[in-house]
């Protein structure tokens, strides 16, 4: 299958056959083939990161029952990351269709996140700039809003979203101190501080010290995101 019978098969409208195959087109693919008609994703992913944005802020900020603004930035930057969009990719089998030069393809850049990741976010472009944003809403509804009807905070892991959040932007370290701990021992309430280079960020309660480090990471987390 080709990527246009991918298109045709999710009735995906396209116009510009040499845009879409353009967003597939790795910068070492163009190295290794010089031609002047040849050109890399690398201007397609400035464009389809910023549909990315909107489409997955849109998305979030529709859900019911509401998200506090502070989740839906936190949200919206583990749904478009590097990471995310990789898992993505490969749900899809899109990275099938990568053009990568010789040197790359044989040290694995066919899988690997980064790549596969930007190549995505260059798909979203071009089908953007190809057609127009209904067009585009209708193919990431296709491959995303799974991942973005997901509400269920139980499931998600609070210590590595803030370990994963802060280490992106700095080298700062966390640290997770137990406040105090109270009640009888059948039902114990444990309070704990997360704490960046020494600064608290966050508090938590609940049952368990794990409980209650979990709950002060996602406090912490909705913080750095308002703050944003």
């Amino acid at each position: 299958m080709t990527i246009f019978e991918f298109l045709d098969k999710n009735a995906i409208e396209y116009h510009d056959k040499a845009l879409i195959e353009q967003a597939f087109i790795h910068s070492s693919y163009v190295n290794e083939h010089k031609s002047s008609s040849i050109h890399d994703n690398e201007r397609l992913e400035f464009m389809g990161d910023a549909v990315l944005q909107i489409y997955s802020a849109e998305k979030l900020y529709q859900i019911n029952p509401p998200l506090k603004e502070g989740l839906m930035t936190t949200r919206r930057a583990n749904l478009v990351c590097e990471k995310s969009l990789a898992v993505i990719v490969r749900e899809v089998g899109l990275n099938k269709y990568l053009k990568l030069g010789q040197g790359e393809e044989k040290s694995g850049g066919r899988n690997r996140d980064s790549i596969i990741a930007d190549m995505f976010e260059a798909f979203i472009g071009a089908i953007y700039l190809d057609t127009n944003i209904t067009n585009v809403y209708k193919l990431l509804d296709l491959m995303m809003l799974k991942h973005i009807q997901v509400t269920d905070e139980s499931i998600m892991d609070y210590k590595t979203k803030l370990q994963e959040y802060v280490q992106a932007e700095s080298r700062k370290s966390i640290n997770y101190e137990l406040v105090y701990t109270k009640g009888p021992s059948n039902k114990p309430e444990f309070k704990v501080a997360v704490k960046i280079d020494d600064l608290v960020y966050g508090t938590g309660i609940g049952s368990s010290k794990k409980e209650a480090q979990k709950n002060a990471a996602k406090n912490a987390l909705e913080k750095l995101a308002g703050n944003q």
